[in-house]
């Protein structure tokens, strides 16, 4: 079974890592794509430009709203499967993230989606 955890990109990479996911739209500030250990950049599974550009607009007040959206959004890409036909490939993914809050991203949502989708148990 595929293990999923995140992981800032400014944290150091680890060989324990597994297979390294960048889940930002945007190529994260201040690294260089030479220093970022990483296997595959999933741009298509990140949060849309508006809908970031909506929760960063309030994002203590829009995170629940964000949650669902981003869900939703995620619900409507259609290749969603050949995400997960890759990941299962692995026995670890980390999810690679640059937002500077821990608690509240979109990589939490995201691992928690993917972890859905993989049949684990929460």
């Amino acid at each position: 079974m595929t293990s999923i955890k995140i992981k800032r990109v400014y944290e150091d990479f680890e060989e324990s890592d597994g297979y390294r996911v960048l889940v930002d739209r945007l190529w994260p500030r201040g690294m260089k794509k030479e220093n970022l250990h990483y296997d595959l950049w999933a741009k298509d599974i990140t949060p849309s430009s508006a809908l970031r550009k909506w929760y960063h607009q309030n994002m203590d007040e829009n995170w629940e709203a964000f949650v669902s959206a981003y869900q939703k959004e995620l619900d409507n890409i259609s290749d969603i499967g050949s995400y997960i036909e890759e990941l299962k490939k692995h026995p670890v993914v980390t999810l690679l993230y640059a937002s500077k809050d821990l608690i509240h991203n979109h990589a939490i949502i995201l691992q928690s989606y993917l972890e859905a989708l993989l049949g684990h148990a929460r």
